[in-house]
Formats: C-alpha cells, sequence, structure tokens
C-alpha cells in the first residue's frame, strides 16, 4: 500500500498554495477540553466543506474506541461513524486554511505521516500547525503562556523558551510535526498549559490563547469573541467555587507565588515540585469534581450501548 492510498483527495478543490494546514487530531491528552473547543469553534467559522478524507477503517481500531450506535425502539437508527478528514475553512479575511480534524490514527502512523506529507507536497502548504493541552502546575488566575516548539526557530521568532528537556508519550500529531521538519517542510506546534484542578471541565481560556497564537504565527485572523467570552464565564464559576473552600484557595495561591516567582526571572521551575505546593490530587479534587459535576449536568448523557 502507498501513502497515497490512505486517502481520497477531492480533484474539484482551489488552488491552495501557500496555505496553512492545522492539525487538531483528538486522542491524545487535551486537557480542559482544550482541542475540542478550538476544533469546534474553527469549524464554526463560516462556509467550508471537506477535501480529503483518510481510510479510517485502515487506521481506527474500533475495539479500543468503540463508536456509538443509536437504538431507537426496535432497530438501529444511526451509527456515529469515526471521520479522519482534512476540512477547508476560511478566516475573517477570506483567507482559506485546512484543518485536520478526527480520531488520531491507532496504527500505521508512519504511513499516515507520509500520506499527510504527500497532501502537504500536493497542495504546496507553506506550514502546518499542531495544537495540544495537557495540564500543568499554574494558576487559572494568570494569562496562559502557549509553549512552542517546531522544524526552525525563525517560525517562532522572539519566543523565550520555558521548558527543558522532558521526555513525553508519542503521539501521531507530534510525530507528524517531527517527520515534515525531517523532510524539510515547515512544522510548528502549539501547547497549551492548562490548570490541574480543571484538566476535567471545558477550560475555553486555553482555546482562545491557542488561537490567538495561531493568528499571530500564521497571518490568519481567527476571531475570539465567542471563546473569550466562555472564558469570562467560566472564569467566575472557577472563582465563585474557590471562594468557599479555605484548601482550594491555598492551592491557587501557591500557584500565583511559582508562576509570579518564575516571571522574575528566579531560579525556579514551574515544573518544579516543592513542599509549599499541593498536589493537584490533594488539594485540587474538590475544584475538579465540582467543575466535573457542572460539565455533566449540562451535556446530554452518552446514548446507551448494547
Amino acid at each position: 500500500m502507498e501513502p497515497e492510498d490512505l486517502y481520497e483527495l477531492d480533484s474539484d478543490r482551489p488552488d491552495l498554495t501557500d496555505t496553512v494546514l492545522l492539525q487538531a487530531m483528538d486522542g491524545f491528552v487535551d486537557a480542559g477540553a482544550t482541542v475540542k473547543i478550538l476544533r469546534d469553534h474553527l469549524l464554526g467559522l463560516g462556509e467550508g466543506r471537506i477535501i480529503a478524507r483518510f481510510d479510517v477503517d485502515l487506521l481506527y481500531d474500533y475495539r479500543a474506541r468503540r463508536p456509538f450506535l443509536h437504538f431507537d425502539r426496535d432497530h438501529w437508527a444511526s451509527f456515529d461513524a469515526p471521520e479522519l478528514a482534512l476540512h477547508l475553512r476560511y478566516d475573517a479575511d477570506g483567507t482559506a486554511f485546512l484543518l485536520l480534524v478526527g480520531p488520531e490514527p491507532d496504527v500505521l502512523w508512519e504511513r499516515f505521516v507520509k500520506a499527510v506529507r504527500s497532501i502537504v507536497s500536493r497542495l504546496g502548504v507553506r506550514l502546518t500547525v499542531g495544537v495540544n493541552a495537557f495540564p500543568m502546575n499554574l494558576p487559572h488566575t494568570r494569562p496562559t503562556r502557549v509553549i512552542l516548539h517546531g522544524s526552525r526557530p525563525e517560525l517562532f521568532e522572539g519566543y523565550r523558551p520555558w521548558l527543558g528537556g522532558i521526555i513525553v508519550p508519542a503521539s501521531a500529531g507530534h510525530l507528524l510535526e517531527f517527520r515534515l521538519g525531517q523532510a524539510g517542510h515547515d512544522a510548528l506546534g502549539m501547547a497549551a498549559p492548562v490548570p490541574p484542578y480543571v484538566t476535567d471541565t471545558e477550560y475555553p481560556g486555553a482555546a482562545a490563547a491557542l488561537v490567538r497564537e495561531i493568528s499571530a504565527r500564521t497571518g490568519l485572523r481567527l476571531p475570539t469573541d465567542d471563546l473569550d467570552a466562555a472564558a469570562a464565564q467560566a472564569r467566575l464559576s472557577i472563582d465563585e467555587q474557590i471562594q468557599q473552600s479555605d484548601d482550594l484557595q491555598a492551592v491557587v495561591r501557591a500557584l500565583e507565588e511559582q508562576y509570579d516567582t518564575y516571571l522574575h526571572g528566579q531560579d525556579r521551575s514551574l515544573l518544579a515540585d516543592t513542599d509549599a505546593l499541593p498536589t493537584a490530587d490533594e488539594l485540587g479534587a474538590e475544584l475538579e469534581r465540582f467543575l466535573a459535576d457542572q460539565s455533566r449536568g449540562t451535556d446530554p448523557p452518552p446514548p446507551p450501548q448494547q
């Protein structure tokens, strides 16, 4: 099988030379549902269409991530078939960009990467940007500082790295960025750190920070008004709950002190574990439970499985 056999590319498409391709696949760590919020936000921007579909049957492990079948009284009514697709969207100025969304492949990672690389070459994509979000000991009362990385430093000029060397579990998106860089394509990655006590609920502030960073690094004009409004509402809910607990207030104060100390240039890492900083499991559990309950109260329950 050739990599090109993994997808079907629409022949009836506009000239997409020098476009930006954003990849926001699910299946990896997504603290605060940040990538999901970003993906839904971008898919809701005006008109668009799918220009490429991947053969999910070859890439998806149905037994590990069972999709839903909907039952209605006496028959199966519908199937939530997983779809990994490349969407054509437009920013506020009408500039085209591409958005790769759907389940992260469970298998054939290298062949999938080669398939995306062939799309990048065939369409003349100038830059790919991947997004992620992960929990980190930072307070919700401070701005989300997006972590940047990429195939060459010029892509994130002016950025001051604030993480050292770390080893993380790989994702298909990370591998895609790595292999594209090896092949001489421009590839950029962005990661939003999310406070550990809100990782199990939606945290739109991180999504808004990522969208703003995408706009700044790509030249796309992507609105954030809806995300900022949702972030403000989430902040009010978090603050309200924190005010009801001395333990939670202590968590936030400790995180604020660590964050501010780091920004003032003192020799202390945001990743460091200290005796003064409680763990999220010990002191953040109350807020985590509250926000998870709030989320479950507003979202419909999943359909029953047979």
